[in-house]
Order: C-alpha cells, then sequence, then structure tokens
C-alpha cells in the first residue's frame, strides 16, 4: 500500500514531482490475480532450469556490466540488428523516463494517443515536458492517425502503444511509417505485448526505412520475467547513445542479466504457452461476451488481457476481489474509460473462474 507525502515534505520538492502521488497498483492477496498482465502459466521447465543455473553462476560481488553487453549482443541477434542499436533497462519504465529525460523537458512537445498507458504522462511531466494528447474514438478506441500526423509535426517525441495498453488494438504499420514521416523527433511504438499479436504486427519490420523510430520490448510479459525487470529498446545507434548517456550507472543488476540471458536463448520453449494464451484469450472475450450479460461490453484484443465495459465496474471489480478472491484492474475512473475493467488472459481454470464470477455477478445486478 502506497503512502501519502506529508504536506511539508512536498514544499520542499520540484514543483513537478509535488504534484505527484506514489504509484499504486491497488495489489491485493488473492487467489486469482489477473490484473497486471503477468504470464500467469510461469517459466516453462526447460528455460526455468537454465535461468536457476545461471543464477547459481553469476557472481555478486561485482558491478554488473554497465549496458549488459552479452545480453544486448543476444537481442541484437534476434532482432536482425547490430548491438549499437540495442540499448538494455531495468524494465521498459526505466526506458520510458530516459526517453522524456533525453528528449523531453521544457520547450518540449510529447503527443500520446489516450486512453493508453498512463505512465507516459506521468513521466513527461516530471521533467516538464507539454503532453498533446490525440484521444481515439470513444467506441472503438482507434486511434485518429490524421490527427496523430498533425500533431506529430512539432513533436520532440511521439509515443504509441501497439498493442494498446488497456484497449488491445494495434497501430497499424502504415501509420507508423507515416508518422515517422511526420516526426522531426523520435516515435516510439511500445510493443510491451506483442508476442501475443499476430505474425507481422511487429514496427520493427520498418526500423531500416524510418530513422527516427523506435521500437520498445520486455521480456516481463510473454517471457515471465515481470519480477527481473528487464526491458530493451531497439532503434538508431543516435538515438541509443543518447540514452545511454542519460541512464544510471549499473542499472541492471547481474541477476537480472543472467536470468534474460538464459531467457531469451530459450525464447522458443515459450511459443506453445503464448499459443495457449492467444486461444484462451479468444475464449476469454467470448465468454465475456456471451456468459455474462448484454450489458456487458468486451473489445477484440491482440494482447493478453481484454477490457470489458460492465455496469457500475468499480463494485464489481471489489465484488471480485471481496466475494471472489479475484483480481482485476479497473480503469472506471481513467478518462475515456468508464465502467472499464482490464482481464489478463490467465490458464483455463483462472478464466473459467472469473467468468463464472461476472455472470453470477452481473445475473445479481440484472435482478435488483
Amino acid at each position: 500500500m502506497s503512502q501519502s507525502i506529508p504536506e511539508e515534505v512536498r514544499r520542499l520538492m520540484r514543483p513537478s514531482a509535488a504534484a505527484l502521488e506514489p504509484y499504486d497498483p491497488a495489489f491485493s492477496e488473492v487467489r486469482v490475480n489477473l490484473s497486471a498482465n503477468e504470464n500467469t502459466y510461469g517459466m516453462p521447465a526447460d528455460v526455468a532450469a537454465n535461468v536457476e543455473g545461471a543464477l547459481v553462476r553469476t557472481a555478486t560481488n561485482r558491478y554488473p556490466a554497465p549496458l549488459a553487453d552479452e545480453l544486448r549482443r543476444e537481442l541484437a541477434a534476434w532482432h536482425g540488428v547490430s548491438p549499437e542499436r540495442v540499448i538494455v533497462g531495468n524494465g521498459g519504465d526505466e526506458l520510458l523516463f530516459n526517453l522524456v529525460l533525453a528528449f523531453g523537458g521544457a520547450g518540449h512537445v510529447l503527443v500520446s494517443a489516450p486512453p493508453t498507458f498512463s505512465v507516459y504522462r506521468l513521466y513527461a511531466e516530471l521533467v516538464e515536458t507539454e503532453v498533446q494528447d490525440v484521444p481515439r474514438d470513444s467506441e472503438t478506441f482507434a486511434p485518429d492517425v490524421d490527427a496523430l500526423l498533425e500533431a506529430a509535426r512539432t513533436a520532440s517525441l511521439v509515443v504509441v502503444t501497439s498493442p494498446n495498453n488497456p484497449t488491445g488494438d494495434l497501430f497499424p504499420l502504415e501509420a507508423t511509417r507515416r508518422l515517422c514521416a511526420a516526426c522531426p523527433g523520435v516515435v516510439l511504438i511500445d510493443e510491451a505485448y506483442i508476442e501475443f499479436a499476430h505474425a507481422g504486427a511487429s514496427a520493427k519490420a520498418l526500423l531500416a526505412e524510418c530513422g527516427n523510430l523506435v521500437v520498445l520490448h520486455t521480456l516481463s510479459k510473454a517471457f515471465c520475467l515481470a519480477g527481473a525487470r528487464i526491458g530493451y529498446l531497439v532503434g538508431p545507434s543516435s538515438v541509443m547513445a543518447a540514452l545511454a548517456a542519460v541512464r544510471q550507472p549499473y542499472s541492471v543488476n547481474v541477476l537480472s542479466q543472467a536470468a534474460a540471458l538464459a531467457v531469451v536463448r530459450g525464447r522458443a520453449s515459450f511459443e506453445p504457452v503464448i499459443e495457449k494464451i492467444k486461444a484462451e484469450r479468444a475464449r476469454l472475450l467470448e465468454g465475456c461476451r456471451a456468459r455474462a450479460d448484454r450489458r456487458v461490453r468486451a473489445w477484440p484484443s491482440e494482447a493478453n488481457f481484454v477490457l470489458v465495459r460492465v455496469p457500475r465496474a468499480h463494485e464489481v471489480r471489489e465484488r471480485l476481489r471481496d466475494e471472489h478472491s479475484i483480481l482485476v484492474r479497473d480503469f472506471s475512473s481513467a478518462p475515456g474509460l468508464k465502467d472499464c475493467l482490464r482481464i489478463t488472459v490467465g490458464t483455463p481454470d483462472e478464466n473459467d473462474a472469473v467468468l463464472d464470477a461476472l455472470a453470477q455477478l452481473t445475473r445479481e445486478e440484472r435482478a435488483q
């Protein structure tokens, strides 16, 4: 549970920081946690054994390689680029902050397409970057590409998530190409969930032709390393050099580097699990639409979560937690997401549990 900042301390803080509150993921101890978009299946046994062995062999009395060079080379080979075009961070969040630290600040503009990941705005405002929002369609959540292109013409940084969190939709590759052509600054496509999308959806296919394009990936979601905090960017070597200049020294510890290297080398073992998650996503979507109630709306998703609108969503989320020991993410108070919950795609048993609970709660709501 987060704690509030005392007023006497807030007065001493940088104004942009004093306006913030400590991040609260609203976590609770529950039987079924479908709130954080983790891979609830766990790591494949062969990869887990390799990770365990790598951790045992890792010495902790020396500082880590500053830029995680061995991991960087492995990631570069995976994505078909030179190591100078990759940078590794302490989760995607560190890399996002370093992007606004390097390319934001007073006199700079970040363009975003809400509803989306709230951290973009938070980090931008922390370093006094102006944020220009280009809202998505209120019904479909499709991005307004023409408006994004117009806003991008004066932007230092444009950030688009694909698949988008929490709406689950992809940003078209042709729109990315046009965005890069329009923007004089850096265009970031955040692909934290791209492993769950259909083949060929990644913007990395455009890296060779778009000199200002940067693509964010993470090992937290599909690859079961949420606890190790490993994210990485692929993009122009010039942008990677700028990020290397502003990053905190030794930000990726030796244990995380060792675990990530084993996971990247064993990534093929995750493919059957990822396919199961995709199949369960389809079943969860259909279940939300059919088993719960006609008043429940669920949007198509290319990620490992679904966005669902239910009457009195905040109360539903609390009852799921308190009466069924199921945790989902409540977005009902976020702009543009009235009465929306985000449900991570879990194992078949976990998905059955949330579908059964939703059906019961909506039946009770209808009877009142």
